[in-house]
């Protein structure tokens, strides 16, 4: 597939335990019903040519011949088919028995990899007839060639460096060090995990939280395929309970007790950015002595099947969302509890403009008051009305601060902005940047004097969509004493304003909602018939597309063709290809130009995995050039 994205698929057939013939049929089946839905990777249980269940017969050569029969046949019917396959089977090898999963490409068995961690407690009893294998890698026979045979073997694609695959074999999972650590240090961004994990109550959960928590631990996309119908029911009984999960997130998961294929696309170039990122991941010793094999899938581009969040910042469900945003507003009012009582603050100071940014910020101020037990009235919320101010946004600031129980205050700055203006001998009627943005900076100072007069500290009320479009006055609304909405993207701000109103419920709920209601604007230009003139995303554009380019772009470091990609999936029917195309050069213009305003920002906490904070997560030079990427936008 393109754009780094390989699809990937966990199988599992129906079996008959010890007829090979039967099983290889079925899996057969199986790769060709994966051929058909594009699958580039496809994984079968453990022993799953043969069955896991299969106890003392795996001591006769009858079965043993039948499995290397099945497997022959399994690779002549794989000849036609672009795609690396996983199956399980026993190997004969040194005189022993042993565990393996067999990687198939072209027809070809390229390796055999065996279980390194036998279980031996409980229900299993696998070293009554299988030998762990610890040793260096080497080559075993099978139909007349020698094959790679151990546990140090990487298998990357001939066309794509990043689609890089290891595996391990069900207990592997389970133990206090995996094979799987060492497979993605070594390189692997694809775990693949043959297993027979036997159903007991409980235990679907904790299977989940493994295979979860180690795609997470190596920053891999980690396919787990586990036995089902068909295995013995004489003590244990098997779900196929297939997981196929990247980066600590599942992407598709099987319904227990349901034999098939789990389909999902793993995006390994998003996997190898992450790990150039994180600089603890790295090569190590126990990384040292692996083989790699290559091999060919399939090229040509199929449809993408994971879902795609329009709202990447916005977790799904209401109970979730509803979790998320308790946490975030705790985690800002933390950072600003902190601050008041480092500084011995009297006082918080901020700017209600009846507008979303600064009704978040007053709602977090409160929280942290209140968690300081020091009363309301030490909030001193400033509104001030000038030539863009409408008669709904002042009323909705008054209505706030008075629900809120805060002291409220109201300068008018319209006289002190055209006394400015006859300093600098600006004409009024130009309406042009000077004009807008005295009137922010007048807003600034207002707050600055109060904040000094009443030994308070400025709470800055931008969020982080602002701050990546540079959508705030230099030295204005850009500037507070701390910047409690710094990390939160304007999609985010909705849903954490909704949350406070449900929570408050009354007459804050109601003025809450009707904020959420209004067009977002900063009111800089006179109103038009009463109502507002300046709408933002009419200029800016729609923040839901760019808090979506901001995530892929620069929480995940994709391309401009990427970030198009992902969009003209998640907001099919929305916007057409011009408008996505329009808003994704506007938003790349404005986050290299806007950069040093980024450079001297003022203090606030980081509450999510993007901040653009010059102290923190994001260092750019102010004078970056963002030619490369706007050319690829224009070749779109």
């Amino acid at each position: 597939m393109k754009y780094g994205f390989v699809k990937v698929a966990a199988a599992t057939p129906q079996i008959r335990v010890g007829d090979t013939k039967f099983n290889s049929e079925s899996i057969i089946r199986l790769m060709r019903e994966a051929e058909k839905a594009g699958v580039e990777l496809l994984v079968f249980p453990e022993l799953c040519v043969c069955g896991y269940t299969c106890g003392d017969l795996f001591g006769q050569d009858v079965l043993l011949c039948g499995a290397q029969d099945a497997l022959k046949s399994i690779a002549d019917a794989a000849k036609g088919l672009k795609m690396l396959i996983f199956v399980g089977m026993p190997v004969r090898a040194r005189g022993v028995l042993y565990n393996c999963a067999a990687a198939i490409n072209g027809g070809k068995v390229l390796a055999f990899i065996p279980k390194r961690h036998l279980p031996n407690y409980a229900e299993f009893y696998e070293k009554r007839n299988f030998q762990p294998y610890i040793g260096e890698n080497c080559t075993v026979p099978f139909c007349g060639e020698e094959i790679p045979f151990g546990n140090k073997i990487l298998f990357r694609s001939q066309t794509n460096f990043d689609f890089t695959v290891a595996a391990e074999l069900c207990e592997d999972l389970w133990v206090p060090a995996p094979p799987s650590v060492s497979h993605a240090l070594a390189g692997a961004n694809i775990i693949v995990n043959l297993s027979a994990s036997d159903e007991t109550a409980g235990k679907a959960e904790y299977r989940r939280l493994l295979v979860c928590a180690q795609s997470a631990k190596t920053v891999s996309a980690y396919v787990y395929a586990d036995a089902g119908d068909g295995e013995s029911t004489t003590d244990m009984v098997f779900s196929g309970h297939n997981i196929i999960c990247e980066n600590g997130e599942i992407l598709s998961e099987s319904k227990l007790f349901e034999n098939g294929l789990t389909v999902s696309e793993a995006d390994v170039s998003k996997l190898s950015f992450e790990r150039r990122r994180i600089n603890t991941f790295y090569d190590t010793s126990d990384a040292c002595g692996y083989q790699t094999i290559g091999f060919k899938t399939g090229s040509a581009e199929e449809k993408l099947t994971r879902r795609i969040a329009r709202l990447p910042f916005v977790p799904e469900g209401e109970e979730e969302r509803g979790k998320r945003a308790e946490l975030i507003l705790s985690m800002q009012s933390a950072g600003l509890k902190k601050r008041l009582a480092h500084t011995n603050a009297k006082s918080a100071v901020i700017g209600i403009s009846g507008g979303l940014d600064s009704a978040l910020a007053l709602l977090v101020t409160v929280r942290a008051f209140d968690a300081l037990q020091k009363p309301r009235k030490e909030i001193i919320a400033v509104t001030m009305p000038c030539f863009g101010t409408t008669d709904k946004t002042l009323n909705n600031s008054l209505r706030l601060m008075h629900e809120l129980g805060v002291t409220a205050r109201t300068v008018n700055i319209s006289e002190s902005v055209r006394g400015h203006f006859a300093d600098i001998g600006h004409d009024e009627s130009v309406k042009n940047a000077a004009y807008e943005n005295a009137q922010a900076r007048m807003r600034t100072m207002v707050l600055m004097n109060i904040a000094n007069d009443e030994n308070g500290l400025v709470i800055g009320t931008g969020d982080l969509s602002e701050l990546a479009l540079g959508w705030a006055t230099y030295n204005g609304d850009h500037m507070s004493m701390y910047g409690v909405n710094a990390s939160v993207p304007k999609t985010l701000v909705k849903y954490l304003i909704r949350s406070e109103a449900e929570r408050f419920g009354g007459a804050v709920c109601d003025v809450l909602t009707d904020i959420l209601n209004t067009e977002i604007s900063p009111e800089l230009l006179p109103p038009e018939n009463g109502k507002i003139a300046q709408k933002t995303e009419e200029l800016v554009g729609p923040y839901e597309l760019h808090d979506f380019y901001l995530y892929y772009a620069i929480r995940w470091g994709f391309t401009p063709e990427k970030v198009y990609y992902l969009a003209q999936k998640a907001f099919a029917g929305v916007y057409d290809a011009a408008t996505l195309k329009k808003w994704l050069k506007n938003f790349y213009k404005r986050f290299f130009s806007q950069q040093f305003k980024r450079s001297c920002l003022p203090d606030g906490v980081k509450i999510g995995s993007v901040s653009l904070s010059p102290r923190g997560d994001w260092r750019m030079p102010s004078d970056a050039s963002a030619a490369l990427w706007l050319d690829e936008v224009e070749q779109l």
